[in-house]
């Protein structure tokens, strides 16, 4: 039996993380953890929760010895907009929370999960079919943490043997939870101004290309990477992974098919739009495709499709 740790458990992955380990795993073998207490009817108020701040070491450690801990699932962090807000706050959050993690796994023999993102490449990076391993420089607080975070996993995994795997994840879209401070949470906000007041202004121009996914094969690249034997993972820190690449123009299209008198104007966000296009447009995930089986499930149409049906009862209920 697994006994799993999420930190971060409250944000927009892992709320959704935790429900997917504990359904697969059984409720009593994942404990959920983040800085803040969770609400008494939330997703989360079925399992076992620890107030964690991941930067402090003894707690960590007395946590994972508590509770027997095999692998952690690490997804506290700053995000990219308000890393570029914050970067002290940042780099201390994602880079010595990191360091608490993979020293606890040291010490315990966990295996770790770390998401990287595309954040971790930069504007000398190629942004379209974007390689496995090409250059990386990126010039955001959040995207060099990303990076530094992928090659301190590879450290630990060749220096101590700790079994750390990662994913460099595009923009991911949810309607389960609210936008957390990342750049690309205009691709779920659109869909919930455009249920409310069928109008969205948007921070990003309209030909802005992101690799997107669903949520879902998010969660399903999570567990099935952990899942899978180590032997034959070459690229372990960190695998490109993507689903599906379009602009705000292209999404808000495709919401028209649904709402048709929907409406986007635009009011540029000069930190948000400089991120993005320091991204890439399109990554080739083509190594995680080989190495352990990755296929998305989710395209544009049905992600949109589904959003809009599941928002609009959501909302209707708020």
């Amino acid at each position: 039996m697994k006994n799993i740790l999420v930190t971060g458990a409250l944000g927009q992955i892992g709320s959704e993380l935790t429900v997917a380990l504990r359904k697969k795993y059984g409720a009593d073998g994942v404990i959920a953890s983040d800085i803040r207490k969770p609400s008494p009817s939330g997703v989360l108020s079925g399992g076992k929760f620890e107030i964690l701040d991941v930067t402090n070491g003894p707690d960590f450690s007395r946590i994972v010895e508590q509770y027997g801990i095999d692998t952690i699932y690490h997804l506290a962090a700053i995000l990219s907009a308000t890393g570029e807000a914050k970067p002290e706050l940042a780099w201390r959050v994602n880079m010595d929370g990191l360091y608490t993690v993979l020293e606890a796994a040291r010490r315990h023999e966990c295996a770790v999960f770390f998401p990287s993102s595309i954040a971790a490449f930069g504007p000398s990076s190629p942004k379209k079919h974007t390689p496995q391993v090409t250059i990386m420089r990126p010039e955001t607080m959040y995207g060099i943490t990303k990076l530094s975070g992928e090659l301190l996993c590879d450290y630990y995994f060749r220096r101590f043997g700790v079994d750390t795997r990662s994913l460099r994840f595009p923009g991911l879209i949810s309607y389960e939870t609210e936008p957390g401070g990342g750049t690309t949470d205009y691709a779920v906000q659109i869909f919930i101004d455009a249920i409310v007041y069928k109008a969205y202004t948007c921070y990003l121009r309209g030909d802005t290309a992101i690799d997107m996914m669903y949520m879902p094969d998010a969660i399903r690249a999570m567990i099935d990477l952990m899942e899978a034997d180590g032997t034959k993972l070459t690229h372990r820190n960190a695998y490109n992974l993507t689903a599906m690449s379009f602009t705000p123009e292209i999404l808000a299209a495709e919401i028209r098919k649904y709402i048709p008198d929907f409406k986007m104007t635009y009011a540029i966000d000069r930190v948000r739009q400089a991120i993005a296009d320091s991204w890439p447009d399109l990554m080739d995930d083509s190594a995680a495709r080989a190495e352990w089986g990755w296929a998305h499930e989710y395209d544009l149409p049905r992600m949109t499709k589904i959003m809009i049906e599941m928002l609009a009862v959501r909302l209707q209920k708020a």
